[in-house]
C-alpha cells in the first residue's frame, strides 16, 4: 500500500493497511495509525501522531514547523485523532515547545486552506469551511462549525454547538450554543436549527435561548447577568456549561 514514489523514513512507524500515494513525504519521528490514506504531495512532518483512518490530502502539511519566534528548535508534537478528514493545503502546525501538543481530537473535517497554529486544541466533530485561520494556543469544544474564510485570534476560545458565519472575525471567546455572525462580530442567537435536527430537546433550548436574552439584552453586568440566569432559567447541563464557560473566559466573550 505505500507507492515506491512516494519517500519514508525508514524510523517512521506506519500501522495495518495505510496507503501512501506516489509523491508523498513521511518524516523520521512520525507514527500513522491504521487505515490512514495520504494522498500525493502530502507531508508528514516530525512529530505527527497520526490515529486510525484519518485521510490526508494533497498538499496537505502535518506538523510544519511552528510559525511562533518562540520556538527554539527540538522536536515537538502534533496529534490528530481518528476518522479526521484533512483536504487539500491544509496545514497543521506543531506545538512550540516539548511541553505542549497541537491537538486535533476525532471525526473533524477541514476544508482546503484551513490552517491551525501551534499548540491550539480543536476537539471532536467539528467542521471547518475553505480557508479558515485559528491561530496558536486556541481552545475549540466539540461540534463547532466555521464558514469560510473565518479568522480566530491568539488564545481564543469557541464553545461546544457553537456556529461562526463566513468571513467573521473574532478576538475574545464565543461561548456554547449560539450563532456569532457580521463584522465586527456579534451575537446573532441559538444555534437551535442543528441542535434540534441533533436530537435537543425543544425545552432545553428554550432554556438556552432564555439565558443568552438576559446576557445580551438584559442590559446588566456579565456578573450580574450569571447570577439572574441561575434565579430564572431551570438548571440543566448546558445552562451550566454556559455558566461556567463563561466564568472560566480570560479574554471575555463577544458582544
Amino acid at each position: 500500500m505505500i507507492s515506491p514514489l512516494a519517500y519514508v523514513d525508514p524510523s517512521a512507524k506506519l500501522g495495518n493497511n495505510v496507503t501512501v500515494h506516489p509523491f508523498a513525504y513521511i518524516d523520521k519521528n512520525v507514527e500513522i495509525g491504521d487505515d490512514c490514506v495520504i494522498m500525493p504531495y502530502a507531508s508528514i512532518m516530525s512529530g505527527a501522531r497520526l490515529g486510525k483512518r484519518n485521510r490526508v490530502f494533497n498538499g496537505a502539511v502535518i506538523a510544519a514547523e511552528p510559525q511562533d519566534f518562540q520556538y527554539e528548535g527540538g522536536d515537538t508534537i502534533a496529534r490528530i485523532g481518528d476518522d479526521n478528514v484533512i483536504r487539500e493545503n491544509v496545514v497543521i502546525n506543531r506545538s512550540s515547545s516539548a511541553e505542549g501538543c497541537t491537538v486535533i481530537g476525532n471525526g473533524n473535517f477541514l476544508h482546503e486552506g484551513v490552517h491551525v497554529s501551534h499548540d491550539t486544541h480543536i476537539s471532536n466533530h467539528s467542521v471547518f469551511g475553505y480557508g479558515c485561520k485559528i491561530s496558536g494556543n486556541c481552545f475549540l469544544e466539540d461540534y463547532v462549525i466555521f464558514g469560510g474564510n473565518v479568522l480566530m485570534s491568539q488564545g481564543s476560545r469557541v464553545g461546544t454547538w457553537s456556529m461562526v458565519q463566513t468571513g467573521s472575525r473574532f478576538r475574545k471567546d464565543i461561548p456554547p450554543y449560539i450563532v456569532a455572525a457580521r463584522e465586527p462580530i456579534e451575537y446573532y442567537g441559538v444555534n437551535s436549527f442543528i441542535m434540534s435536527h441533533e436530537g435537543f430537546d425543544e425545552k432545553i433550548l428554550k432554556h438556552i435561548s432564555h439565558a443568552y436574552r438576559i446576557i445580551y439584552q438584559g442590559n446588566t453586568s456579565l456578573t450580574d447577568s450569571l447570577l439572574m440566569i441561575k434565579d430564572q432559567v431551570p438548571m440543566s447541563e448546558e445552562i451550566q456549561h454556559i455558566i461556567d464557560f463563561i466564568n472560566a473566559s480570560k479574554l471575555g466573550i463577544i458582544k
